[in-house]
């Protein structure tokens, strides 16, 4: 008897976890249909995130007034499956409007020669628009689009050639404080401009590193040197911060910079010899650097035939 009630719960015990094996196991794991993406760019010193899915055209029409996808007239997710995401790490100015740092959802309204595009609070919405509150908007705009190319070298096929078949987000048209994010599918694109706050930022670490510091590094100074004179700003301050930089640690590539400064400020004896420095320091690299030495050279004639 003693036996029977040890046996028991073990066999028991079997049973179920036999009975509980199929249910434990993972589900079987396929390709999605419209396979999600990442797309991140460093627009300044802001950090610009889009999280999206990409449909394919598989013979469908992308817009118009009879599409399955993105009909004309017709709020969008801008993408599939959940929504289309855009994050930004510091606040930026997006087509003229400021969005504060944070994750918003891109809603889009894809018209004939135009489109509406949105920036919404709520990234949970996804296809859902029956849900959609106008006033968790941040920023609204409208661009135009235009028509891709004949052939196009991505996401092509033999029976669309010149067609973007898969829906594509990416950031083009890059300037030291601007980006362009581009959307593209089938023959239309259109393109919305983001911003950057970078002058005030770097302002901040110029005070903090340079006018509020007694003793700056040599590269300290030649960054700044090199924003302002990059930037239309103070140049006789950028030449003596570059100066002060190349006394104490005199880089070929800093050499050559104040070569640059000192000719667009018509210092061409300053200018030439900052280069001769700069050639020197160059061929003493290793490996030689030609670039720099062809660069230098180049300014130097420029400097003797404009100081004539």
């Amino acid at each position: 008897m003693s036996k029977y009630l040890l046996t028991l719960p073990v066999a028991f015990a079997t049973a179920v976890t036999m009975l509980a094996a199929p249910a434990a196991q993972a589900q079987i794991r396929t390709p999605a249909p419209s396979p999600a993406s990442t797309v991140m760019q460093r627009v300044g010193l802001t950090d610009v995130t889009i999280a999206y899915s990409r449909p394919s055209l598989k013979g469908r029409a992308a817009f118009g007034s009879k599409s399955p996808l993105a009909p004309t007239g017709n709020r969008w997710r801008t993408g599939a499956n959940g929504s289309t995401t855009i994050k930004f790490s510091d606040d930026v100015t997006v087509e003229g409007k400021k969005v504060a740092a944070g994750e918003y959802a891109i809603y889009t309204i894809p018209n004939k020669t135009e489109w509406m595009v949105v920036l919404n609070k709520n990234t949970k919405l996804g296809a859902n628009v029956d849900g959609y509150k106008d006033d968790e908007d941040v920023a609204r705009f409208t661009v135009k689009s235009y028509t891709l190319p004949g052939i196009i070298a991505q996401n092509l096929t033999a029976k669309n050639m010149g067609m973007v078949e898969t829906f594509t987000i990416n950031f083009t048209d890059l300037t030291p404080a601007t980006a362009n994010v581009a959307m593209e599918w089938a023959l239309t694109g259109v393109k919305f401009k983001v911003v950057a706050d970078v002058d005030s930022k770097v302002m901040a670490q110029i005070d903090e590193k340079i006018t509020k510091n007694a003793s700056p590094a040599a590269g300290d100074l030649a960054a700044a040197a090199v924003y302002y004179a990059d930037n239309n700003k103070d140049m006789k301050q950028a030449v003596a911060w570059m100066e002060k930089a190349n006394a104490t640690d005199a880089k070929f590539w800093n050499l050559h910079s104040e070569a640059k400064m000192r000719l667009k400020m018509k210092d061409y004896e300053g200018a030439i010899k900052a280069a001769e420095a700069s050639k020197k320091g160059a061929l003493a690299s290793t490996p030689p650097n030609g670039e720099y030495v062809k660069m230098n050279e180049d300014l130097m004639a420029t400097a003797k035939k404009m100081g004539k």
